[in-house]
């Protein structure tokens, strides 16, 4: 049986991600490895700056394109996953829930962490998808916006409903119907992310945080705040305090956070725009509130209980890691399984209790609260229906906007 290997972390990525953390697991989630950024040179220059790279710019193929499926004969599995983004036995460093799938299903998963950024992973597997050949992967997580392009390109294939039942039945209402994905044809949430605005209580100091305006306008916080690298969450963010839709926008919207945000920056209001560091300037107060992302803040207060977050009334962003199937994947009815094997309720809540984002499995709060009976009940990792409804997702970009609209950001960033 012939088998594919993916790229692996060199021993020096690894143990560079080892040495970032304070001990064990801690605050090194899948987001503080570059937090599938839109500000990285690939959205900046527009795909054609891979050709300058060498790399072949993204041309469209028809989409659904597949080899012929070996998965009855070949009881394997390729996945291609982000670091510290699945289960883990401290002691055995397996995957329990990938043990249990394999044991019940006799497919063997080949899990291999080797997603690092969106921006990176694409150009690497890219130029395959291109020609038509397989990638080696047979499942992959990307960010929603990556999801849209590699969808829009025609990269992925159209996921099967009838090896999908548990996936269909038990998938949020929150995330069944993206813009850029309607009735999840293709994708399907692995996990989704929160972004809140966080606050260090010893640093506020008595100063009162509920909204993003408070951030902005506050002279109380002049240099003490932190916004995001990642457009889609400070613009989103920012957007909804002004009262536009991150769902629904135009170029003057777009525009008009743009000047807030300069505004803000200009008068030293914004102390500066971060990755995933900014825990490192909450936890220590240089930070005295700033936008953030939910998975974060749980294990943040786990260290610190001076950290705390609120969801601004005007709403707050939501986005999701999502399962494809790459074209030509050898294995496609297996990673179907898989896909759906996560979407029952007892793997959902193992990976949820672990990982610490949101759920995208409806019903899964007591079968995670045999587990984790904190996390059963935090609304980051299961947002309740009134919270549901306060979230947004950012719009689906058009190769053009992507471009115009990275290049104003990361004018305003600095970046």
């Amino acid at each position: 049986m012939e088998q594919y290997e993916p790229d692996r972390l060199s021993p020096a990525q690894v143990a560079a991600m080892r040495r970032s953390f304070p001990g064990g697991r801690a605050v090194l989630t899948r987001r503080s490895l570059l937090r599938a950024s839109a500000g990285g040179t690939l959205a900046v220059g527009g795909l054609g700056a891979l050709s300058a790279c060498g790399i072949p710019a993204a041309t469209k193929t028809q989409g659904g394109v597949s080899a012929d499926d070996h998965s009855a004969k070949e009881k394997v599995v390729n996945f291609s996953n982000w670091p510290e983004y699945i289960d883990v036995d401290d002691k055995t460093k397996r995957h329990p829930s990938l043990d249990a799938f394999a044991k019940r299903t006799g497919i063997q998963v080949k899990y291999t962490e080797d997603i690092n950024d969106n921006d990176e992973f694409f150009g690497k597997i890219q130029p395959e998808l291109a020609a038509g050949h397989d990638t080696g992967r047979d499942l992959v997580i990307l960010t929603d916006w990556l999801a849209a392009r590699m969808i829009r390109l025609g990269y992925v294939q159209k996921l099967d409903p009838s090896n999908l039942p548990h996936a269909f039945a038990n998938l949020s209402d929150q995330f069944r119907a993206p813009d850029w994905d309607p009735g999840r044809a293709y994708s399907y949430p692995w996990q989704g992310v929160s972004t809140v605005v966080a606050f260090n209580k010893k640093a506020l100091d008595g100063i009162e945080v509920k909204s993003v305006s408070d951030l902005l306008d506050n002279p109380k916080l002049k240099g003490r705040v932190g916004f995001l690298t990642e457009m889609r969450d400070s613009i989103g963010m920012t957007m909804l305090d002004m009262g536009k839709n991150p769902e629904k926008f135009t170029d003057d919207d777009f525009d008009a956070v743009i000047a807030r945000l300069q505004k803000a920056v200009d008068k030293g209001q914004i102390r500066r725009f971060t990755g995933n560091d900014y825990t490192s300037d909450l936890t220590k107060g240089d930070f005295a509130a700033c936008v953030a992302w939910g998975g974060d803040i749980i294990q943040l207060q786990a260290d610190n209980p001076d950290v705390g977050y609120i969801i601004p009334d005007h709403g707050y962003m939501t986005s999701t890691d999502n399962m494809l199937v790459p074209n030509k994947a050898r294995h496609k009815t297996n990673a179907e399984r898989l896909i759906d094997y996560f979407y029952e309720p007892e793997p959902a809540a193992e990976l949820a209790a672990y990982v610490n984002y949101v759920s995208p499995v409806a019903d899964v709060k007591p079968y995670l609260a045999k587990i984790d009976k904190g996390a059963a009940n935090n609304p980051l990792i299961l947002p309740d229906k009134a919270m549901q409804a306060r979230s947004h997702a950012f719009r689906s970009l058009t190769q053009k906007e992507e471009t115009a609209y990275q290049q104003k950001f990361s004018k305003l960033t600095g970046a």
